[in-house]
């Protein structure tokens, strides 16, 4: 197994990987078309390496503005991913916009929504 760096940051994302949490911020107002292959192939990299020690997984979504169809399609693959080691799927800072959008596709029942650092915190402790 190759050694990845426990922090990376790309054009797109920046990732934070402690073992037992994998932090994923996208960079950016948009998930989309472009984005999502670049995306996914960075945090898949990570998502190989998880074992039952993985406790958390975050996606930040504070910059977010949009979000294709394959956007969300990424977002539920990562939440299958880590739901299948038993982790905690965590959405981190949706903006309104896109809780709406996530809400219509039933994508916020796949994820513990956290809105802002206290309510993240909260969910780390559980």
């Amino acid at each position: 197994m190759s050694e990845l760096p426990p922090k990376k940051k790309s054009t797109h994302i920046e990732l934070e990987f402690t073992g037992k949490l994998l932090y994923v911020r996208f960079i950016g107002p948009q998930v989309g078309q472009r984005e999502v292959p670049i995306i996914s192939q960075e945090v898949e990299a990570y998502l190989r390496t998880v074992t039952k020690d993985l406790k958390h997984f975050i996606i930040d979504m504070g910059t977010v503005t949009f979000m294709s169809s394959m956007g969300v399609g990424i977002c539920i693959a990562f939440r299958n991913r880590v739901h299948a080691v038993g982790a905690m799927p965590i959405m981190y800072r949706p903006s309104a916009e896109m809780l709406k959008l996530l809400a219509m596709m039933k994508i916020d029942q796949m994820y513990k929504i956290a809105k802002d650092q206290a309510e993240l915190d909260k969910l780390l402790r559980s």
